[in-house]
């Protein structure tokens, strides 16, 4: 299966299914979280992520591929909260927080067909390690900017790179899937 649009809903479905379970779990507690909480989150993801790459082992058996769906996940948390930075409810009810999850996927999901035409899926000739410095640097980005208020000169601003680092990690996870053979 090379089809990426198919691989992607796939990969997708995947992470709204753990999403929505965690939400029945703790419901929208992180609504508390300021979104610089949650890039810091995203990093420590990742950088676990990188850190496994460069070592070639892991003491913590918690797969690989669970991390870049965290990295999914919370980056749809952040483009939520931005979104809603105004509202002050701690409790958001579940169909609401799955339109919005709906939202942004579609809007990140079209992202990446356009980039994926004028690229040509160059992702797919990329180790994987890469994809995890990709988004390392996007994190790096987005800190940059939260740190200067959100004002940008010429930059694009943060929802366009969390938009990125989703792409970059569901294109992590067709990798690991097609490597594993699930597809």
């Amino acid at each position: 299966m090379k089809n990426t649009s198919q691989q992607y809903d796939i990969v997708i479905k995947q992470c709204k299914d753990i999403f929505l379970k965690k939400m029945h779990d703790y419901g929208t507690a992180w609504r508390v979280l300021r979104t610089s909480s949650i890039t810091d989150q995203i990093f420590i993801k990742a950088q676990r992520v990188r850190s496994i790459e460069q070592k070639g082992t892991q003491k913590v058996h918690e797969d690989i591929a669970d991390e870049y769906i965290g990295i999914i996940n919370y980056c749809v948390i952040s483009l939520i909260q931005n979104q809603l930075s105004n509202d002050t409810r701690m409790e958001l009810p579940a169909n609401e927080v799955s339109g919005l999850f709906d939202k942004y996927m579609h809007e990140t999901k079209s992202l990446m067909e356009n980039k994926n035409h004028d690229y040509g899926e160059a992702w797919r000739d990329m180790r994987v390690s890469s994809i995890t410095d990709l988004i390392l640097m996007k994190i790096l980005r987005v800190k940059q900017i939260e740190d200067m208020g959100g004002k940008t000169l010429i930059s694009e601003g943060v929802d366009a790179n969390y938009m990125d680092m989703i792409n970059y990690a569901v294109f992590a996870s067709i990798k690991i899937k097609e490597l594993s053979g699930e597809f």
